[in-house]
């Protein structure tokens, strides 16, 4: 079976393409024969879905469109069963096609139409279009659900088009249930789809589908705004979009892994990344793992761990460290294999084959090198074995890698390792021994001197594999074995002749010297490899900027102790009579600074502490230089503290400022409204009829009631800003809190009109703060809407929240003003009759007090006009305080 793209110009006209039924894309699986030489060429008919993401992306469009493709080329094409829902664009497609009459099916004193099989059957066309595959068919009908209806069809022979939306599939419902908190009742199993010839995945993106929602081509008018704030929020559509694609991507996979297997194809096809990382319980796989899961997610791709387990017959233990790197690649979200196999290269390569891997990621080996040459490299191996497959090899990393080495001690022999001094003594004075005794048989021609300069190339490489004492009794042993092999009396240690007394003792003396001067050069090699190590150290502590902000201390911290390989590293603040640990690097901090293996003083109140081995005469004399870096990043921190603050206060003197300004006119136009009715009121010159008295009062009252709501909006502006706004959650019914913030709007303002459902969930949120928050939003609707067009509130329960729309039909608002239009005096739109409104306290006000409870206050674009302000609300789930 092949696979293929198309087009949007495949699946529709192009002319098409702009109408209200466009179609984004298209992605076909299935065979490539073309459709007017496949439909109806085999006993069993052909089905081929369209599957879309959600209602409205175009399948039905797509559908009708390749079947007057079809029908054009001569293929008879008959509708079975289309549901058009008054959409234009999908009638005209529709109107010139044959359509087989539904049956009418009576049920509870109601006449409903479905699908009609048995006049279908009988008409036996080559192809049939029937719309929405994962209906149930009314109580009565032939079968219980349309896709046995469509089944009964493809066995009678009769190709078959159909519609899905990915909602219905039965593998994904409880999935799509927890995006879009609504129960899919309608189901269809997957293998009737897996089973389909073809699949046509018709792709919308969320904008785009949200745009024709609004624009009303795919619900009627008044269904636009619940359909958007509950089943098709933008959040929704594309994660729905996303579970169309990956479940399309794994039947493509499928029918991949079938054709290879099939065509015998074993190399790795690179149609996505799939790193494979080996496990063997080493303390490293979690490097490697991390490391893996890096590249995975960088390149889209897959992480699978596996752990080869020996097939020997033996009962094996499991490596403690595997249980949690297993809890570890579920973290990074990878996979866990184990397998079984004699050859543990072998076992893996064919393993990474199978899964069609492209890297193998592989750490430093764990095997001594005697097995090495005994059972052979498994590195080697995997990458003799891998072929196309890339093999990575990871070195360790321990912080060994960063540490300074160690220098050599004063007056005292160079530095040796364990291992290479437990050597020495081994291999020296035996394998001096072993010489002489090997050389015994040539002891008339060698002579004593000959063998003593042989045994003197013995002697240094013990001075440099051991060191100086190793060297100094391999000195001994090989004048003994000499006189004991190569003087008269043989086999004896008693010298006979003394010039081989003399020889015996040149050759203790230059024994001697050239181990001493062995020792010397090693010595200089590791203070030249210290002082090279303490150059690049300093060098890197040059390097590093102390503008980094907040990283800047705790990598020069975790620095200073790898350098040193201590413990941890970290700085004390003084806090009353005690310390308080400031920053940190590694393991615990001390309590005390006089607790720790070092201290050194930053500021008056801060001090460095180190916890480690004691630190050697060379290490303190390099830590002045941390010391001097730490203590000029600690003043920088300070003034930087300084200049931030200095900012914060500019800032607010600014804001001050600006407030000042900006509420200068919104200030004089209330007091301008009550101070000119107050006097006219008082005026002596005129006698007021008793309706000129209740108006001039009315108008005081509002103006009052205005200035009033700004002042408060001022002082929960301040408020918000200084961080003190006294939250306490509580479930809050809805309804209540609206009723009571509408009570609190001026009678004068544009009618609120509440669309509330029945069984509204409490929300999780403060009564007070909601209502101020609903009314400042509401009060700016009455602001904007045109004289005598309702403001509308409407809610609805979306999963864990509920959201509650306010909802004006005035002039809308661009993308540059909906960024701005929670700020703080801004004035973004002229209000009903051109008055220019006041600054935006309100609005500020209302976010701050939705966020402060949790929520989430958005600004969207109204249908024909207008603009919807969105609170979404934490969905109440126990009675209680919060």
């Amino acid at each position: 079976m092949e696979l293929r793209r198309c087009s949007a110009g495949e699946a529709v006209s192009s002319a098409a393409v702009g109408s209200a039924e466009a179609v984004g894309s298209a992605v076909a699986v299935g065979s490539a024969v073309d459709s007017s030489a496949a439909v109806g060429s085999a006993v069993t008919g052909k089905l081929r879905v369209y599957l879309g993401a959600a209602p409205g992306v175009g399948k039905t469009y797509a559908m009708l469109a390749e079947g007057r493709r079809l029908r054009d080329g001569g293929l008879d094409v008959v509708v079975g069963l289309v549901e058009t829902y008054g959409r234009r664009g999908t009638e005209e497609q529709l109107a010139d096609l044959p359509v087989v009459p539904r049956r009418r099916v009576p049920y509870r004193g109601i006449e409903l139409t479905e699908l009609d099989l048995d006049a279908l059957l009988a008409r036996r066309p080559a192809l049939a279009l029937v719309d929405e595959l994962a209906h149930t068919n009314v109580p009565g009908s032939r079968n219980p659900k349309r896709w046995q209806d469509v089944q009964d069809l493809l066995d009678a022979g009769i190709d078959v088009a159909t519609t899905l939306n990915i909602q219905h599939l039965e593998s994904l419902n409880d999935v799509v249930e927890q995006i879009t908190g609504i129960v899919q009742r309608e189901k269809i199993p997957d293998e009737v789809v897996r089973a389909a010839d073809r699949i046509e995945l018709v792709d919308l993106s969320p904008e785009a589908l949200r745009t024709r929602m609004a624009q009303g081509d795919v619900y009627a008018a008044d269904q636009v705004d619940v359909a958007l704030d509950n089943y098709f929020r933008a959040g929704n559509l594309g994660a729905l979009r996303e579970l169309a694609l990956l479940w399309l991507a794994d039947r493509v996979e499928e029918e991949l892994a079938d054709y290879r297997a099939r065509h015998g194809i074993r190399a790795p096809w690179e149609t996505k990344e799939r790193i494979v990382v080996a496990l063997n319980g080493a303390p490293q796989g979690e490097h490697l793992i991390r490391r893996g899961a890096r590249t995975a997610t960088r390149v889209h791709g897959v992480l699978i761990g596996v752990h080869v387990r020996a097939d020997d017959g033996t009962l094996q233990r499991e490596p403690p460290a595997l249980a949690g790197q297993r809890v570890l690649l579920r973290e990074l979200h990878g996979t866990y294999v184990e397998i079984t196999g004699d050859d543990v290269a072998g076992a893996l390569v064919d393993f990474a084959r199978t899964e069609s891997a492209t890297q193998i990621l592989l750490g430093p080996t764990s095997r001594s090198r005697l097995r090495e040459l005994v059972s052979g490299s498994v590195i080697n191996r995997v990458i003799r074995l891998a072929g196309p497959i890339d093999v990575r090899v990871l070195p360790p990393p321990g912080p060994d890698l960063l540490a300074l080495p160690r220098g050599p001690r004063p007056r005292r022999p160079a530095f040796v390792t364990a291992r290479r001094r437990r050597f020495g003594w081994l291999l020296g004075p035996l394998g001096a021994v072993a010489v002489a005794s090997a050389l015994s048989p040539l002891r008339v021609s060698l002579g004593p001197s000959g063998a003593l300069l042989c045994l003197l190339l013995v002697v240094a490489g013990v001075a440099r594999l051991g060191g100086l004492a190793p060297a100094a009794a391999t000195t001994v042993a090989s004048a003994l074995a000499a006189d004991w092999f190569f003087t008269t009396p043989w086999h004896s240690l008693v010298v006979e002749r003394a010039a081989d007394a003399g020889v015996l003792a040149v050759f203790l003396v230059v024994a001697g010297i050239i181990s001493h001067l062995i020792d010397g050069l090693a010595r200089r090699s590791q203070q030249a490899t210290r002082a090279r190590a303490e150059a690049q150290a300093l060098a890197r502590l040059a390097g590093e900027s102390v503008q980094d902000g907040e990283r800047a201390l705790p990598e020069l911290l975790e620095g200073l102790r790898l350098a040193f390989g201590l413990f941890a590293a970290g700085i004390l603040a003084r806090d009353g009579t005690g310390w308080r640990p400031d920053a940190t690097a590694g393991g615990p901090l001390p309590g005390r600074p006089q607790d720790a293996a070092f201290a050194a003083e930053l500021d008056p109140d801060t001090v460095l502490v180190l916890a480690g081995p004691t630190l050697s005469e060379e290490n303190t004399r390099l830590l002045g230089p941390f010391v001097t870096q730490l203590r000029l990043l600690r003043e920088l921190q300070r003034v930087t503290a300084q200049a931030a603050s200095a900012q914060a206060i500019a800032r607010t003197d600014a804001l001050h400022t600006t407030l000042l300004e900006a509420v200068a006119h919104d200030l004089r136009e209330p007091l301008a409204g009550i101070k000119a009715s107050a006097s006219s009121l008082c005026s002596d010159d005129v006698d007021w009829p008793p309706e000129d008295v209740r108006r001039f009062s009315a108008i005081i009252d509002a103006e009052a009631d205005r200035l009033n709501r700004m002042v408060a909006n001022l002082l929960d502006l301040s408020r918000l800003q200084a961080g003190r706004v006294p939250v306490t959650l509580w479930p809050t019914d809805v309804a209540d809190v609206l009723v009571a913030a509408v009570g609190s709007l001026p009678l004068a303002g544009a009618p609120v009109v509440l669309d509330l459902p029945e069984g509204l969930p409490p929300v999780e949120a403060d009564a007070g703060l909601l209502e101020r928050a609903l009314a400042n939003v509401l009060a700016n609707a009455q602001t904007w809407s045109p004289f005598g067009t309702p403001v509308r509130v409407d809610a609805g329960a979306v999963a864990d929240r509920v959201d509650v729309r306010v909802v004006d039909h005035g002039p809308g608002i661009g993308d540059r003003q909906r960024e701005h239009l929670f700020e703080p005096f801004h004035r973004s739109r002229r209000g009903a009759g051109g008055r220019v409104a006041g600054v935006g306290l309100g609005l500020t006000v209302a976010k701050g007090f939705t966020e402060a409870m949790g929520g989430e206050l958005t600004v969207e674009s109204t249908p024909g006009g207008g603009t919807t302000f969105v609170f979404g609300l934490r969905r109440a789930v126990a009675a209680g305080p919060g």
